[in-house]
């Protein structure tokens, strides 16, 4: 699965809102995401990609969370 869909999946799981509206420009704040849910939703990518994502940066943006999780690849 694709780093970009999977979060936007997990996005639209928690906001309710209508997956195809969500881009890479998306901030987490324009969808009522707070940093502790933001925790909550690393913890939930890390199950469904198998992989560990320590983020130890402050991350705006869809796009930005979906470039940190590229680089850790």
């Amino acid at each position: 699965m694709d780093i970009f869909e999977a979060i936007v999946e997990m996005v639209a799981d928690h906001t309710d809102c209508d997956p195809s509206t969500v881009t890479r420009e998306t901030t987490f704040e324009s969808l009522g995401i707070d940093s502790l849910d933001t925790v909550e939703m690393v913890m939930e990518l890390e199950d469904k990609l198998d992989m560990e994502i320590e983020l130890d940066k402050k991350v705006a943006t869809i796009g930005e969370l979906v470039d940190f999780i590229e680089e850790l690849k």
